[in-house]
């Protein structure tokens, strides 16, 4: 019997289990999933349930369903290398032949005192769900602040003010201007999509502490009902726990077949991978089916093929609300109702296609 082990049942763990379960899988190798929860969450849709406008329900979808493959709920502890075993917290233990890190992201706070233990998150179910109720109890006329102005906060800071018009809203963010990774076409419209909505955006901050309901700007008090952190992430606590190279936010380092050096029976795959791209749901796709590749070449004993081919991307696509969005396809940017209605409808070809 051989053993292919899968820590994180997200994007890229999916996609490789997709990959692996196809006909010619040999009889002898069995499959195991290993996850905390009974469902895999949307993780790029949380911010919708964190502010109220999506039921859990909606960001959810089953685990493939599949004699061949074995669904484990735990939380993982640690894994010895040497040993080929994943420790879990409850003392169980589960040995492999092959393994694959899916684990995600956490939250980085770079430092910030209090800004780990002060701030909200929608970085896993639990906290989405805690974020939901923090900000959900509000009172009318409270104000919510969130750190951080990239992909995560925009689409958020946008759904909460469709969610609650009551609130008043700001994002803070470091850069001159919120999105800055993206286009300045597309700046500009979400920068403006919020001055017509009454979302406060205040640049070129420099938080330095987090206190209860005060986040200090460059010294300056700012007080908040809620805040919510959205200003960075690094790899999952295993990875960064393991005696392997990583970058400067935890993520393995790999060789060119997405393998750990010294563990080429451990790949890697989506935020906990060392890769020359921003970290995302697509990422972490493209990447399991080319690891899927090099396991079904591990598991029939094939040799490698001489270089695996670049991971092209088909662009990225984000939401201001329900009605209007962003998007980048190639070197096109789109903003308005078209990349919006371009989004819902890949969220609904990926939740039915997998479900």
């Amino acid at each position: 019997m051989k053993r292919l082990v899968i820590l994180g049942g997200g994007y890229g763990g999916l996609r490789i289990i997709e990959r692996i379960l196809s006909p010619d899988l040999p009889d002898d190798v069995f499959v195991t999933l290993v996850d905390r929860m009974p469902f895999h969450g949307l993780k790029t849709e949380y911010y919708a349930l964190a502010a109220g406008t999506e039921p859990e329900m909606a960001v959810r979808v089953a685990f493939p369903s599949d004699p061949r493959l074995t669904i484990k709920y735990g939380e993982v502890a640690g894994v010895n290398l040497d040993e080929q075993i994943v420790n879990f917290a409850n003392g169980d233990t589960l040995s492999y032949d092959w393994l694959v890190l899916a684990l995600g992201c956490e939250d980085r706070y770079h430092d910030i005192p209090g800004a780990e233990e002060f701030t909200n998150s929608i970085q896993s179910m639990t906290a989405t769900r805690n974020t939901y109720a923090a900000i959900n109890n509000l009172n009318p006329y409270s104000t919510v602040t969130i750190v951080g102005g990239g992909l995560s906060g925009v689409e958020l800071a946008s759904e909460l003010r469709e969610s609650r018009a009551d609130l008043n809203i700001r994002i803070v963010d470091r850069g001159e201007s919120i999105l800055s990774p993206f286009p300045k076409k597309l700046q500009e419209y979400a920068s403006q999509w919020f001055i017509e909505h009454d979302v406060q955006l205040v640049s070129m901050a420099n938080v330095n502490r987090v206190e209860p309901s005060v986040v200090y700007n460059h010294n300056e008090p700012v007080e908040s009902d809620v805040i919510v952190w959205t200003a960075g992430i690094q790899a999952n606590r295993i990875v960064r726990a393991l005696p392997i190279d990583t970058d400067n936010i935890g993520r393995a380092k790999l060789n060119a077949y997405h393998q750990v050096p010294n563990y080429p029976n451990v790949y890697v795959v989506g935020d906990c991978a060392s890769l020359p791209y921003a970290p995302s749901a697509q990422t972490a796709e493209l990447q399991g089916e080319q690891i899927a590749l090099m396991l079904k070449k591990d598991i029939k004993g094939e040799e490698y093929p001489a270089s695996l081919p670049v991971i092209k991307h088909k662009g990225l696509l984000g939401s201001l609300g329900k009605k209007e969005g962003f998007g980048v396809l190639g070197k096109v940017s789109l903003v308005g109702q078209m990349p919006r209605v371009m989004k819902s409808g890949i969220l609904w070809m990926y939740k039915k296609h997998l479900g």
